[in-house]
């Protein structure tokens, strides 16, 4: 049997780009031209990457090694041609270049135009390529949490979420924190990462981020939270049913800690409730939530059981 090892060298590339500070590491006023250090930051993970798949494989053959980034499933916000242009410039640009990269091994053909019309001027070292060529990864990986909208129209309504603002979806619920909630959205993910690498897919972070109040019994109780993993889980068998190779899943997180996002403890993902708030006060005491139980269930059943 084949070991499979899920690396984080770089956890979300993408993040990078959309999220530079915790992606690559770099601060705006900082840089001469922070675009062009943004890219030259990620050239350079890049080729990190593709030597943590050379080690990998050579350390342990027969080892499968992933790379992951942070998913948003695009829409064009109509049927209008320059609508659905923008939905492809911006899965592009957002999504694939980075699983291009690592998938195929090379720099895709339409990140020239964009580096042209940016003025991004990559420098790289003699074997890089080839090092991005002879190292791609075994299976896509990637974090699933919503969805967003394309459109070339100005003052489109936007959600109110952190790390990124997405055009909002009027067809969609949004969480607390303004995060649409789209379980179709993972079942198209799917399908189409599997439809453009052929390769195994491991989901590697989903989850709801809402306020958790323990009740008069002390526990928390969050049918919010079974729902919108029921929901999802539902979507991923549907998509195995679509014949997509989907080998693992793991729900962002087990237990509550600090929102990377909005940096505090409020924004609540785990199944394990820490008695912890915003400002670092109380007791540390850990409790299951109901989520705790229905997610034993579904893991027992290997998503049988979703009642």
């Amino acid at each position: 049997m084949d070991l499979i090892v899920l690396p984080f060298l770089k956890n979300e590339f993408n993040a990078g780009k959309f999220n530079p500070y915790n992606g690559v590491c770099l601060v705006e006023d900082q840089e001469e031209d922070y675009s062009n250090a943004i890219f030259q930051c990620l050239h350079n993970q890049f080729v990190a990457n593709a030597l943590t798949i050379q080690a990998g494989h050579e350390i342990l053959p027969g080892s499968k090694i992933g790379g992951m980034i942070a998913r948003f499933t695009t829409y064009p916000a109509t049927c209008k041609p320059d609508d659905v242009m923008q939905m492809i410039f911006d899965d592009q640009y957002s999504n694939w270049f980075y699983l291009d990269d690592m998938a195929r091994g090379q720099y895709p053909a339409y990140m020239e135009r964009y580096f042209e019309r940016e003025g991004i001027h990559i420098q790289m070292e003699p074997g890089d390529l080839e090092l991005l060529r002879e190292n791609t990864i075994d299976f896509v990986s990637f974090s699933y949490y919503f969805s967003q909208v394309s459109t070339t129209e100005q003052g489109w309504e936007k959600t109110s979420g952190n790390l990124i603002m997405a055009n909002k979806n009027p067809y969609l619920e949004s969480s607390e924190w303004g995060w649409q909630k789209d379980p179709v959205g993972l079942r198209i993910t799917l399908n189409q990462v599997y439809d453009r690498y052929q390769l195994p897919v491991f989901i590697a972070e989903n989850g709801l981020g809402a306020v958790d109040v323990p009740g008069e019994d002390g526990m928390v109780h969050d049918p919010y939270r079974i729902d919108y993993l029921k929901a999802h889980v539902e979507q991923m068998k549907e998509a195995i049913k679509d014949g997509v190779d989907l080998i693992g899943y793991t729900m962002w997180g087990f237990i509550d800690i600090i929102s990377c996002g909005s940096m505090e403890m409020s924004k609540r993902y785990g199944v394990i409730y820490v008695d912890q708030d915003d400002e670092g006060r109380g007791t540390l005491a850990r409790s299951r939530k109901d989520s705790f139980f229905w997610y034993q269930k579904c893991i027992a059943s290997n998503g049988e059981d979703l009642a």
